[in-house]
């Protein structure tokens, strides 16, 4: 695995860490993280009460690579809808269930103490 492979999948873990964090500050129970399925996988699955969140999570460092949210197209929505499917047959939940997107925008700042 190349080191920028790397360093995108720490991102990625690390923002995931945040989203979490987030969302079990607002009630809801992270029961799996990273859910694969054919059309890709699941950053997040929260539970809260009788709802299941399927959660995209986009992190981006710095400005420059755009807003986190800009980085949910259409082949990923449409990816994220396919994996309900086999979410509920794995798991057999026939309750309701929302998706959700967490952008998480990270700075790097330099000497910040004088």
């Amino acid at each position: 695995m190349s080191l920028l492979t790397r360093r995108r999948r720490r991102l990625g873990e690390a923002g995931e860490d945040l989203a979490a964090e987030l969302l079990r500050g607002q009630g809801w129970e992270v029961t799996a993280r990273n859910f694969r399925c054919r059309q890709g996988e699941i950053d997040l699955v929260c539970r809260r009460g009788g709802e299941v969140a399927l959660v995209e999570v986009k992190t981006r460092l710095g400005a420059g690579h755009g807003a986190p949210v800009e980085a949910l197209d259409g082949s990923k929505r449409r990816a994220m809808a396919g994996c309900l499917a086999e979410y509920r047959a794995a798991t057999g939940w026939r309750g309701p269930v929302r998706f959700r997107l967490v952008g998480i925008s990270l700075e790097v700042l330099d000497d910040v103490l004088a």
